[in-house]
């Protein structure tokens, strides 16, 4: 599948951005990173960079905030970046979705271009061009759509990720099979993770978004089949954000909801039995279970009717059909909602 010419799948991302930044006469360059990226994956495209200003910001979903954005733009004031200057997001999604928007709202736009680092950014926050930062716990809630002039993927970052950074950004991975590709769901089952090939499976999860966002960009409608698990998802993320000992890396958090929201597909589509237990399975094999006490369910409840593709009191959903075949606007309850992390409390015993 022939991707757009602004994604890049690297194998030296020194010689490749280098390259990129010759043919450009960008009159200033930042690099936006935090304490991690900057140790351990700066030195990867150091050498590329003419004079440059390196903006480090604190690593972690609570820092995706306005807040900071306010650091990043006040930087880039300081320095005197000009409409024709370039910020380099280098790091995982919340750097990709926030210093894509601080580049996007400074003097109404520069340039910017996303060296993802995390799995998880690889496969799914740095493809498609959603910006944003989070508000009041509420998950990309201030936000834009706007393409990077480059996205440079190389497998290489990898190395430098715990096995459970790895495990966050396979959850979308799964996701990406669960929604349009049941033969390779298939095959990741049959595989013992540790023997999966992640640098084929991130261009098998590139293309399939990149296929799905080219029919829809601004998420009118099929785009929608790619929040599928987030629904509940990022509301049970925002809710555990701010609780000691009980924060939740995003594909953890997805891959509880897409548990739960394979239930709501068995109670509102043709979504079988079968299928329910076969996708629990498997992901209970990769993150365990993590149960959500029945006190907090409430709180998540209220967070899930904040989510973007609610209409009036009416929760969005989307959900499958079968595996390998999702859907979207698919209406549920707040009862609904509840019942589906009922059900995932409930799946310890299932293996």
């Amino acid at each position: 599948m022939k991707l757009p010419d602004n994604i890049v799948f690297s194998d030296n991302i020194e010689k490749d951005l280098g390259e990129f930044l010759s043919e450009r006469n960008y009159s200033q360059i930042a690099v936006l990173a935090d304490e991690n990226t900057v140790k351990y994956c700066f030195p990867l495209i150091e050498k590329a960079l003419p004079q440059h200003t390196l903006i480090v910001i604190e690593s972690g979903e609570e820092q995706k905030n306005i807040d900071t954005c306010m650091r990043i733009w006040g930087a880039l004031t300081d320095a005197a970046f000009d409409r024709k200057s370039l910020l380099i997001n280098l790091g995982g999604g919340v750097i990709g979705d926030m210093g894509g928007f601080c580049a996007s709202t400074y003097k109404r736009g520069i340039d910017f271009v996303n060296i993802p680092t995390t799995l998880l950014a690889q496969v799914d926050a740095s493809i498609g061009g959603k910006l944003g930062v989070d508000f009041n716990k509420y998950k990309n809630h201030i936000g834009l759509f706007r393409n990077p002039e480059k996205v440079f993927l190389d497998a290489r970052f990898f190395d430098t990720l715990s096995d459970t950074e790895k495990r966050s950004g396979f959850a979308e991975i799964i996701k990406h099979c669960l929604i349009r590709d049941a033969e390779k769901f298939d095959e990741l089952t049959k595989t013992p993770y540790e023997k999966l090939n992640l640098a084929e499976l991130t261009r098998h999860s590139v293309e399939i978004k990149n296929a799905v966002v080219a029919e829809d960009p601004t998420e009118k409608g099929l785009r929608k089949i790619l929040n599928f698990g987030h629904t509940v998802g990022h509301a049970i993320e925002s809710y555990y954000l701010d609780k000691p000992g009980k924060k939740l890396l995003h594909g953890e958090a997805v891959a509880i909801g897409m548990i739960c929201e394979a239930w709501l597909s068995m109670k509102k589509l043709p979504f079988s039995h079968e299928e329910l237990e076969r996708v629990t399975a498997y992901i209970l094999s990769i993150y365990g279970h993590r149960p959500i006490p029945g006190q907090d369910i409430d709180e998540i409840i209220k967070l899930v009717k904040q989510d973007k593709k609610n209409e009036g009191d009416k929760i969005n959903c989307s959900l499958l059909h079968r595996i390998g075949d999702c859907t979207f606007d698919i209406k549920i309850e707040n009862r609904d909602a509840a019942s589906s992390i009922e059900y995932y409390n409930s799946t310890t015993g299932i293996k």
